[in-house]
């Protein structure tokens, strides 16, 4: 269950937490070299962990409410959630969503990225682009003072002007020393609504974009959720704090 309170992070906790996206993020950076045709979203997984215990970290997907691997891979019309396997066989044209989360001191870096693989189609480009430029929105709502519901509704009428939608079924979170906690961060809603933003309190801002209907349907494997039309989806993901004077990026390198 979501914590009910939502809480502040102490300048110490907020230093862990920046430590812990700054390696995420660059966990990312070292996983793109290898996202090209042939390679399996196993071996992307299976290269993540060792990384991740190479620099003395977790990582905090891995069974997590059973969870069975280290990060999502997502591919095409997978929202979210996706399961690396041996079979999947990245191929020209597909895009990806890595998403990544690790330990670190006990605190969690929570991060995710689009890749393309070989040469995207021109709605791929486009999707991945408008879902950047919904979380860029999305972020640049968060002062002190403002509502949870700004960033949402930032992002769904940047989203729908451009001909997307905005999936309702996962949010962003709090994150802390606890992988998922309050406050949740819908990517849809309306201005003034909402909790007030305050200074010390950290989470994720992940939309997620599809090119057709916002609905999405979970596999049998009960972890893997696709577009109900199986039309493309897109998600980028940071972690942020918001501070004094407005917001910072906690899983940037």
């Amino acid at each position: 269950m979501e914590q009910e309170v939502i809480t502040l992070l102490s300048t110490r906790e907020i230093d862990k937490m920046r430590r812990a996206g700054h390696l995420a993020a660059q966990l990312l950076n070292h996983l793109e070299p290898l996202v090209k045709p042939g390679v399996t979203t196993l071996q992307l997984n299976d290269e993540a962990e060792r990384w991740t215990q190479a620099h003395g970290a977790k990582s905090a997907p891995l069974g997590y409410h059973g969870f069975p691997k280290s990060i999502c891979t997502s591919v095409n019309e997978v929202v979210c959630h996706g399961i690396p396997n041996a079979k999947q066989v990245l191929k020209s044209g597909d895009i990806i969503n890595i998403d990544v989360t690790l330990i670190l001191e006990g605190y969690h870096g929570d991060t995710s990225k689009m890749y393309f693989v070989g040469e995207p189609s021109p709605v791929a480009r486009r999707l991945v682009e408008v879902t950047e430029k919904c979380r860029q929105l999305g972020m640049d709502e968060v002062r002190p003072g403002g509502r949870i519901g700004d960033i949402g509704a930032a992002i769904q009428e940047y989203a729908e002007s451009q001909g997307f939608s905005v999936v309702r079924d996962f949010v962003g979170h709090g994150i802390s020393n606890i992988f998922h906690t309050a406050p949740q961060i819908p990517h849809y809603g309306d201005r003034g609504t909402g909790k007030k933003l305050r200074p010390g309190m950290v989470f994720t801002i992940e939309p997620m974009i599809n090119e057709g209907t916002w609905e999405v349907k979970v596999l049998k494997d009960k972890w893997t959720a696709i577009t109900k039309d199986r039309k493309l989806s897109a998600q980028c993901e940071h972690t942020l704090v918001v501070t004094e004077s407005g917001y910072e990026v906690l899983t940037q390198c």
